[in-house]
């Protein structure tokens, strides 16, 4: 008997389809240069045993430009792949299935996106999910868990039902981004109750066959079988998620299979509005919501409905060029559209098969890089290789440093350029290397010249620094804290880049943002590049403090209106201030892999390097923002002694007094004990100096800056008259907030004053996040 929806005829008209398509391959020899370097991307990959075999299709301005397989559908016994070939495309069944489903019923009114999801499916109400809609399961902003738990063990569609309406999920919807299985699992679910049929008789009815996607089905028929590309041996048309396979083989997440013929007639359909050959699956305004940004303003990455779609915020979407879109699945499968240059590509390739394990590849993006640039878009930076033979250093908890990818790009923006270093003792690898040391050895690499920023190479002076040599590499290092804070013309004379490699501490006025701010005004009058290679916040990239800086408080500890806090990386800072301040340098920022932005340093396994003297720890990193905001006037905050920025005191201080009234504010992340202590260096040198000690209660509930007014009101309020206040305007960045301090009000009504402009400086803060 044969299965619902699938024909004998339907094999006869694919033949036709394709042996009608392979005749544009005769202008092979025209292609542009990209695109005839894809077939030798792809045996490449094959040889090294990235997968056995793989279907390429690219498709520009309504005509196949390339179709090829490559390599075996099947190793034992040896069976060749065929641009036939019908595949297990995972996770693409989100997209070619699941969205147009639910998008379908959205035009007929039957879904609302904005509707929570209970609605329609009335068990899914409670356990924290009532808020949960439908446009959050299609960007992964549902807060859901990312997919099913194996225990208690479950078998069947009904008992992954029966879990997912059970589960409480581990993080409010519009939280964070979570790619989860279950969002689309649903989803499929929502099609069989308001649509009325099966996912799999719904879709065949309204998508597959309007399009003529002749091959294209969940659980393929046997008919089929001569033409699977397999993922595991033994395992002839079984889907290969897990989940999907427990449910019955078939899921709004997974289970689909397809043909790369069947693929580019969709892909055309979406390039054509929604409509190819007569059958329509979408009308053109859905077309264009789709692939818009439908995830919560502001966070990152930016979602469409079902796609990714470009957004600077790790993996694949960071390659995507603006406007275009697409989606992986984990089969070694993807689907890449862009309407702009009218341009798709489809690579199948079963990277999983023979043991159903994954193994390390880098074909898709190889081959996806090759497909922008011939369709006229600016090549896009690959990720980094992911061979095993050749992994690219990471941290302990796989974090790499803009300079580990960059070396695992085996430093391709750097290749034939003169460059200058701006770094320090915190320019290292996670192997621990000097960024100067690879740099001066990487091939195709002219290091030319070293630059230092406050506190030398050694990150040990807490004086002006002469320029000089680097022991190792002989090379002249030019002292941007000495004669001169900026590079001048003559340091830059026959450079081609800057590259900037110095781990930040994520406070205003910390000075190596200043320093990398006028190093790129630098290179923008001198037409060079400028390449920052990205490094952790060390107290997190996702907290915002403080009031934003007055205009007319510029400065080298003031280079731009931020707030004292500023949740940013220095990577997201160069944008910004390249945008924001005009600079116009041609800039490139090397981002992080691995990391988000609310890890704290000790959770990205990265070895904590001092930033600076005073800097020694991450807990003193955490007070720094606030603390320091007395250290102009006339208080000691530590310098000289073993715990600087974790004590602040002076001679004409009473400890008990200060502690006291410290300890009865309404601060629970934090304790106060009266301290004394005599600085061996900086103010108050050799002199008892008293006050009190901060003990770090809870790191997540302290609000740092919140905690530096507190202690400048409490200054004022206990020794009026004997506390210079007026000195630490610059520091505080705000005269409003100092004038709230001379005048006794509440830390609390401070603090509410400044938050207008700190949420406008949210605002602009998002458009330049990159994780």
């Amino acid at each position: 008997m044969k299965k619902k929806g699938w024909h004998p005829i339907h094999f006869v008209l694919t033949a036709v389809a394709a042996v009608m398509v392979s005749a544009s391959i005769a202008a092979a020899a025209l292609l542009p240069e990209p695109l005839a370097a894809i077939p030798a991307t792809v045996e490449d990959a094959i040889r090294a045993g990235e997968t056995p075999g793989a279907v390429i299709v690219v498709g520009h301005q309504g005509q196949v430009a390339l179709r090829q397989a490559f390599g075996h559908r099947r190793l034992a016994p040896p069976q060749p792949m065929t641009p036939e070939a019908v595949f297990d495309v995972a996770s693409l069944t989100k997209v070619l299935a699941t969205t147009p489903a639910v998008l379908q019923l959205v035009e007929q009114g039957r879904l609302q996106l904005d509707a929570p999801v209970n609605r329609y499916w009335p068990p899914f109400k409670g356990h924290g999910k009532d808020r949960i809609t439908v446009r959050q399961l299609l960007t992964h902003y549902s807060g859901l868990r990312p997919g099913l738990l194996p225990k208690p063990a479950w078998s069947g569609y009904d008992a992954a039902l029966k879990q997912i309406a059970a589960d409480t999920p581990p993080h409010p919807p519009d939280a964070r981004f979570t790619y989860s299985d279950l969002n689309f699992i649903i989803l499929g679910e929502l099609i069989r109750r308001v649509g009325g049929l099966p996912i799999e008789d719904y879709c065949r009815q309204h998508i597959f066959d309007p399009l003529g996607m002749n091959d294209t089905g969940f659980k393929p028929p046997r008919s089929l079988y001569q033409r699977l590309a397999p993922t595991m041996e033994g395992s002839q048309g079984v889907v290969h998620d897990p989940n999907t396979r427990r449910m019955g083989g078939i899921s709004g997440a997974a289970g689909l299979f397809a043909s790369a013929d069947d693929l580019a007639r969709f892909a055309q359909a979406v390039l054509d509005g929604g409509r190819h050959s007569g059958g329509k699956i979408l009308t053109p305004d859905t077309v264009k919501v789709m692939v818009q940004a439908n995830s919560p303003a502001g966070k990152l990455p930016s979602r469409g409905l079902g796609w990714a779609i470009s957004s600077p915020s790790g993996n694949w979407s960071e390659m995507l060029p603006g406007g275009s879109f697409g989606h992986k699945g984990f089969t070694g499968t993807m689907l890449w559209i862009d309407p702009e240059t009218q341009t798709y590509l489809i690579v199948l390739s079963n990277r999983v098969y023979p043991d159903g394990e994954a193994r390390p590849e880098t074909l898709r993006d190889k081959v996806f890089a090759l497909a922008v640039q011939a369709a006229g878009r600016p090549a896009p930076q690959l990720p980094p290789e992911t061979n095993p033979r050749s992994a690219p250093a990471r941290s302990q908890n796989g974090i790499m440093a803009g300079v580990d990818v960059l070396a695992a790009r085996k430093f391709a923006p750097l290749s034939g350029k003169r460059v200058g270093l701006i770094t320090n003792h915190t320019g290292l690898d996670a192997a621990g290397r000097r960024t100067i040391d690879l740099l001066a050895g990487a091939p195709g690499v002219k290091l030319r010249a070293v630059f230092s920023p406050e506190h030398g190479l050694s990150g040990l002076v807490d004086a002006k620094i002469p320029s000089g040599r680097d022991p190792a590499t002989s090379l002249p290092v030019y002292s941007l804290y000495g004669e001169t804070r900026r590079p001048t013309s003559d340091m830059l004379k026959d450079l081609d880049a800057l590259v900037f490699d110095v781990q930040d501490a994520g406070a205003r006025f910390y000075t190596y943002m200043a320093t990398m701010g006028y190093a790129m005004e630098a290179a923008a009058k001198k037409g060079i590049d400028f390449i920052v290679l990205d490094r952790p916040n060390p107290v997190t990239a996702s907290r915002v403090e403080g009031p934003v800086m007055d205009p007319g408080l510029t400065s080298f500890t003031g280079y731009f209106p931020l707030p004292v806090r500023h949740g940013m990386t220095l990577g997201e800072l160069a944008r910004m201030f390249n945008a924001e301040h005009k600079i116009g340098v041609r800039l490139t920022v090397v981002p992080m892999q691995g990391y988000r932005r609310d890890m704290w340093f000790d959770e990205t396994g990265i070895a904590w390097v001092n930033p600076s003297p005073n800097l020694r720890s991450l807990t003193q990193a955490i007070f720094y923002s606030g603390v320091a905001l007395a250290e102009a006037s006339n208080v000691s905050v530590g310098r000289g002694t073993e715990s600087p920025f974790e004590v602040i005191g002076a001679p004409w201080i009473e400890a008990a007094a200060l502690a006291e009234y410290l300890q009865g504010r309404p601060m629970h992340a934090v304790e106060f004990e009266p301290a004394t202590f005599r600085p061996a260096s900086s103010r108050f040198k050799g002199e008892v100096c008293k006050g009190v000690r901060m003990i770090l209660k809870d790191r997540d509930r302290l609000d740092a800056v919140g905690l530096g007014i507190e202690i400048l009101c409490a200054l004022q309020h206990l020794f009026p008259g004997r506390f210079e206040i007026d000195k630490a305007l610059h520091l505080i960045g705000s005269r409003a907030a100092l004038q709230g301090i001379r005048e006794g009000l509440d830390p609390e009504a401070i603090a509410a004053a400044w938050q207008p402009q700190l949420d406008e400086f949210r605002r602009m803060r998002a458009r330049y996040l990159l994780y």
